[in-house]
């Protein structure tokens, strides 16, 4: 009778203080996709439902979520000249389902990556072909005004076939939101920028204007330790992990790490990168050859990396992944197989474990979640 007890305990306990989210999925269209699907995604099991899906969209291959959680902007990825746009979208919690509001020009073409500011003011584009980032204004209703801002980056570097010129790949704003952060492939630069939010064109460069990345590895995405003292930069075509001191807008490198075992001679294609919620762990996907996520330890005095393990993917070209706000899961979108792999976390560890369910979505590249409250 007391384990009968215990056990229901187990279980109530676990309903009680399960937490929901939106899992927010956007893809590439050339093939079977709608465009942005939507699912329930449960934090303590780690199941995941689908709740619905755009009907029609053009690549939104990248998403923001709006901080009150009404509203989504998702990049739509063109590459002819002046096709870029950006979509805004709201959202209907109760329901799960998206309605478009408007389109805006993304401030180039080729766009790959879109953010919003915690004041839900302001959306930022980066624009991978054409090596612009662009600031648009959010009006009340969530619907985007044209862009007051857009700013084209100039240079190129060694790798005379992917780096002849500049390719902004990811405009993040750091946590203070005071400064915006622009890795550029094209010219091995992130690009920093003090960011006004109260002015019309709110990007102006930051007192240290760049910090330089090692020729030819091409900056991709960046995350920030939840401390903020430190800044990971993922540097695609060299494989590596770059470890920066930050502070008030002004980026030191402290370390360089690759994302490969040392006996791995393939062609690196290292895609995302996040730190885990507790700050222990860092986690990279590599596309390519490897196909798989690199963890990490992080030192807790120093911020430095120590390489713990490589997990293999069920499926191929991890493009982007996000981890659950409590930590628990680790959820990977892969490109080429039209599946998303979930797994759980260790947190001693730092060790992957895929679950059973996997989602079939075609061609996901990016993963953004939502927290449900639990009146919707």
């Amino acid at each position: 009778m007391r384990s009968l007890l215990l056990f229901v305990c187990l279980i109530l306990s676990q309903w009680l203080f399960a937490q929901d989210y939106y899992l927010f999925v956007g893809t590439y269209t050339s093939g079977k996709s709608k465009g942005i699907y939507v699912y329930r995604f449960n934090s303590q099991t780690g199941e995941a439902q689908w709740v619905s899906n755009t009907d029609s969209s053009n690549n939104p291959a990248f998403l923001a979520v709006s901080p009150n959680g009404k509203f989504l902007y998702a990049i739509n990825e063109a590459r002819s000249p002046q096709s870029g746009r950006v979509s805004a979208y709201a959202f209907d919690a109760a329901s799960g389902s998206l309605r478009l509001i408007n389109q805006q020009p993304s401030g180039g073409f080729g766009p790959c990556f879109v953010t919003i500011d915690k004041t839900g003011k302001w959306v930022l584009t980066g624009n991978y072909m054409s090596g612009s980032l662009a600031a648009l204004p959010v009006n009340k209703d969530g619907s985007l005004a044209p862009y007051t801002q857009m700013i084209q980056q100039e240079g190129s570097s060694v790798n005379k076939s992917r780096q002849e010129g500049p390719h902004v790949h990811s405009t993040f704003i750091t946590p203070d939101q005071h400064y915006v952060l622009t890795p550029n492939l094209g010219t091995d630069k992130v690009m920093i920028y003090a960011f006004h939010k109260k002015d019309q064109q709110p990007l102006k460069p930051a007192a240290q204007p760049f910090v330089r990345s090692i020729p030819g590895s091409g900056p991709r995405h960046l995350d920030f330790h939840p401390n903020r003292k430190y800044v990971y930069l993922i540097e695609e075509m060299s494989g590596t992990v770059s470890v920066f001191a930050y502070h008030k807008g002004r980026l030191k490198k402290r370390q360089t790490i690759a994302t490969h075992a040392a006996d791995f001679k393939g062609q690196p294609g290292s895609a995302d990168i996040h730190v885990s919620p507790d700050g222990k762990f860092l986690y990279a996907s590599n596309r390519g050859e490897e196909n798989n996520i690199a963890i990490f330890s992080i030192d807790p005095v120093s911020g430095l990396l120590t390489a713990k393990g490589y997990q293999a993917l069920s499926g191929k070209w991890p493009r982007n992944f996000t981890i659950d706000p409590e930590g628990n899961f680790l959820l990977v979108a892969n490109q080429q197989t039209n599946n998303i792999v979930i797994y759980k976390r260790n947190k001693e560890t730092g060790m992957l474990e895929a679950m059973p369910q996997q989602l079939e979505v075609p061609s996901p590249v990016c993963l953004k979640l939502l927290r449900i409250e639990p009146h919707q």
